[in-house]
């Protein structure tokens, strides 16, 4: 209750929650909510402004692209591709991250300095260089962005799951454990996972805009979605050259991008606060 009480004290967790809600309705509900197909085009109105333009049409709310195609239709259908990177990517790095990270604190000894120095060394290369790599190696593609992003995100998982866990493994709870006969699987997973769960929680909200960013980078690079997907990365690609021309063409995916980094920012530092004793008791 104290949990909730703190996170629902915080204002900009609810605006966090608030625009993350929205995203999801719109993703979920892209296919009413759009006036056109992602993908038709509208030869006689390429570049079309926004409706509250003086050359602008309610029939393209948030006007067209250089294809005359409607941005509204595709920034709705994008944030399924932008969530769903977020969600798979996240899933993927924590998974792999904490198993890591169990293995570090359990294991000790060499295994332990092994494994993170392995980290280190991926947390010295700068993410996008290293996501980069991984999608030149891999090929272009949706797939090969969320193994890339992943990737990127696993060491930061792994040594906070590592540092929570060895912090666990000194308390009392985990030595009745041991004297009760409980294995090491038993112990790791069973008994200190559970208590290193809230920062896991936290740092799987924050990375989730990481994420988000790190493939529309991509995308933006041509390296991510392909077209005429409408990833927000994508859309960012196609209308660069338009910029000076037709604003609405980059401001529109950008500020999508913006709203959902920012969101979930927000989400992520009020979880935070609220799941962190300290700071719920200053």
């Amino acid at each position: 209750m104290l949990v909730w009480a703190s996170l629902g004290a915080n204002k900009g967790a609810w605006v966090g929650c608030a625009i993350i809600a929205v995203l999801v309705t719109m993703a979920l509900a892209a296919d009413l909510i759009s006036p056109h197909s992602p993908y038709r085009q509208f030869h006689d109105a390429m570049l079309r402004p926004p409706a509250w333009q003086a050359e602008g049409s309610w029939q393209f709310p948030l006007g067209t692209d250089a294809l005359g195609r409607d941005i509204l239709s595709r920034i709705a259908h994008g944030a399924r591709y932008s969530l769903g990177i977020g969600g798979m990517v996240v899933a993927m790095a924590m998974v792999a991250g904490v198993a890591v990270g169990l293995l570090a604190a359990s294991a000790g000894g060499i295994v332990d300095m092994a494994l993170m120095r392995i980290l280190d060394l991926l947390m010295a290369i700068p993410g996008l260089l290293l996501a980069l790599v991984v999608v030149a190696v891999l090929g272009p593609g949706l797939i090969n962005v969320v193994v890339a992003v992943a990737i990127v995100l696993i060491p930061h998982f792994a040594r906070l799951a590592r540092a929570t866990a060895l912090a666990e493994l000194a308390r009392e709870y985990v030595v009745a454990a041991r004297l009760s006969g409980a294995g090491r699987f038993s112990i790791m997973f069973d008994t200190v996972l559970p208590n290193c769960m809230p920062p896991l929680i936290v740092q799987a909200t924050l990375s989730f805009s990481a994420a988000i960013l790190d493939a529309a980078a991509l995308g933006f690079l041509g390296m991510g979605a392909q077209p005429p997907n409408p990833e927000w990365g994508t859309m960012l690609a196609d209308a660069r050259e338009f910029i000076l021309l037709a604003w609405w063409v980059v401001a529109i995916p950008g500020v999508a991008i913006l709203l959902t980094v920012l969101a979930f920012n927000l989400m992520g530092d009020g979880l935070r606060d609220a799941l962190d004793p300290r700071l719920r008791s200053a």
